[in-house]
């Protein structure tokens, strides 16, 4: 019977709703809105996943261009591992209704480009979670619910495991070469009795990438407690190489990277210094944001509000890549390889250049290709090059799947840095 009315709740839509899209990446679906970060509220460089029964928060900031603000609300979505939508109906994982609405935000202060600033702080007394896994927050118009103007991943982990973890350059591909490989031993002392050939799934993520992801469903072996995951291909990554950075702060003067600045049109302009493919280069150590970005103003008492939008010109200075896409990209990016980030080749300057909109602050970006019309995930390869000394972040999440569940629980969440 409890089955059948569980059934019965999800097709008449009290389960997931159908308005939730294929596409479950952190995305903004709108013209109108711009500069989406989700961060952690203590720490920007910590990736935003609430540990239950804690006061940890996250926060979810974005800018709608215009003068007024728009009357919006928010909804969440509980994801298995592998960022589909679970079979939990809402109020198995979220603390009363499943809609919050946006009352935190503000205008734009002494900018040229107007806009408003929302923020969502979560959990908050309006809604919590009660079960751990993935989330996604789904940002609409209570007018449009069926309309998704924007979304954003993060997680809730249990912290019921521990996770003990390297990562080394001497890799079964080679040694000191172009690879980094992981090694992993999960215990699994906090989550009773499980089958752990079956039970768990691993997943791993370079830099915050969602095209870098990685599924582990066996481990290498299982000594007592420990679940050891070692000398698998899916743990060996292509060690790329420090971020390139620039900082625009402030439209009165250049910054870090920046070769000039000037008002143009309806707004001002950045142009960077020429940058050249690296791949044949010598590595050179950088200390980056591990592909980052955070908002800043210079002399701002609130950046989020007194940062101007500027158009930032990037120029590459490379032969053409025969049959090669080529494309910017970083956090702000959020993974999307489109036409807004989509590099052109200009044979004049032989040069790729792109001009992309963005928000005052502090920067990581690097430069990715793929073959022309392929929609594979882009890689740096042929432009970055690969470097084992490369400090890289990694981030490891351990699911639960016990056998008859509707959803995987995240018991781990750890960050890696080499």
């Amino acid at each position: 019977m409890v089955i059948l009315i569980v059934l019965a709740l999800i097709l008449a839509g009290f389960g997931t709703p159908s308005v939730f899209a294929d596409d479950t990446s952190t995305r903004i679906f709108s013209s109108n809105f711009k500069s989406l970060k989700v961060s952690s509220a203590d720490d920007f460089m910590t990736d935003p996943v609430i540990r239950l029964g804690t006061d940890d928060r996250i926060v979810i900031s974005f800018d709608e261009i215009g003068e007024d603000n728009s009357y919006l609300e928010y909804r969440l979505m509980h994801c298995n591992a592998d960022w589909r939508p679970s079979r939990l109906i809402e109020s198995e994982y979220v603390s009363g209704f499943n809609f919050g609405r946006i009352e935190d935000f503000a205008y734009s202060t002494a900018t040229i480009v107007h806009y408003v600033n929302y923020r969502i702080e979560f959990p908050n007394d309006d809604m919590q979670v009660i079960h751990s896994g993935n989330y996604l927050l789904q940002v609409y118009n209570p007018d449009d619910p069926d309309v998704t103007l924007l979304q954003a991943r993060f997680q809730v982990s249990e912290n019921r495991a521990s996770v003990q973890s390297g990562v080394s350059s001497r890799t079964d591909m080679g040694h000191n070469t172009e690879w980094q490989q992981i090694a992993l031993a999960i215990n699994t002392d906090g989550l009773g009795r499980i089958n752990p050939y079956q039970d768990l799934v691993v997943t791993i993520m370079q830099n915050n990438s969602e095209s870098s992801a990685r599924n582990l469903r066996t481990p290498l072996r299982v000594d007592g407690n420990s679940v050891i995951y070692d000398h698998n291909r899916d743990l060996i990554f292509p060690a790329g190489n420090e971020y390139r950075r620039f900082e625009s702060t402030s439209n009165n003067f250049p910054g870090m990277h920046v070769d000039s600045l000037a008002f143009k049109g309806s707004n001002y302009h950045v142009w960077l210094k020429p940058d050249y493919p690296r791949s044949n280069s010598q590595y050179s150590y950088d200390s980056t944001q591990h592909g980052r970005y955070i908002v800043k103003a210079y002399n701002a008492t609130d950046s989020d509000i007194a940062a101007d939008y500027i158009t930032v010109h990037f120029t590459l200075y490379s032969d053409p890549l025969p049959d090669q896409e080529v494309y910017v990209d970083g956090e702000f990016t959020h993974d999307a390889y489109s036409v807004a980030n989509r590099m052109v080749y200009d044979c004049e300057k032989r040069a790729y250049t792109a001009e992309i909109p963005l928000k005052q602050g502090a920067y990581n970006y690097r430069y990715i290709s793929r073959p022309v019309g392929s929609g594979e995930s882009p890689k740096g390869d042929s432009i970055e090059g690969n470097f084992y000394e490369t400090d890289n972040e990694y981030a490891v999440d351990v699911y639960l799947r016990a056998p008859g569940s509707r959803a995987d629980r995240l018991v781990n969440h750890t960050q890696i840095i080499r």
